[in-house]
């Protein structure tokens, strides 16, 4: 997959989410985002929001949850202490359940392929080598405790 067909790819899952129903909606991206936004305000008024503490994984992960807490002007934050891979978020349950979790699910499992194809492809013509995963070893035999005293 290119650069560009990601970003196809990345605009019709926001556009999935957003409802949309022709071909020519999920090209208009900030519809997209007008929709769920409006979505958002429609949840708040029946869904009061609620803290939610969200652990990510890694980085890549982090960074798209983020920008697309923002982009529905949602205000992520963190507490003083807590990990760089906490985000805290004030936001309707069923906004959360319905539309911002399943949206990053699909978004960041996009990424990460795109993100494993070009690794990948790297790895094999730059540096012409194998990037499977290592052979997992046996582990080394241990002497038990005691082993080795006579008995009294």
């Amino acid at each position: 997959m290119d650069e560009v067909r990601l970003l196809e790819k990345l605009a019709k899952i926001e556009a999935l989410f957003a409802g949309t129903t022709s071909d020519g909606e999920r090209v208009a991206a900030g519809e997209a985002r007008q929709r769920i936004l409006e979505r958002l305000a429609e949840v708040r008024t029946l869904d009061p929001p609620i803290e939610y503490k969200f652990t990510l994984a890694d980085a890549w992960s982090r960074r798209v949850f983020l920008a697309l807490c923002r982009r529905y002007d949602l205000a992520p934050y963190r507490r003083r202490g807590q990990r760089h891979t906490t985000v805290m978020l004030k936001v309707p349950r069923r906004f959360v359940d319905e539309t911002l979790w399943p949206e990053f699910t699909q978004l960041s499992d996009t990424l990460r392929a795109y993100l494993e194809e070009v690794t990948e492809r790297v790895v094999s013509q730059v540096l012409q080598a194998d990037s499977s995963e290592a052979v997992e070893a046996e582990e080394p035999k241990q002497l038990e405790l005691g082993a080795g005293r006579e008995k009294r």
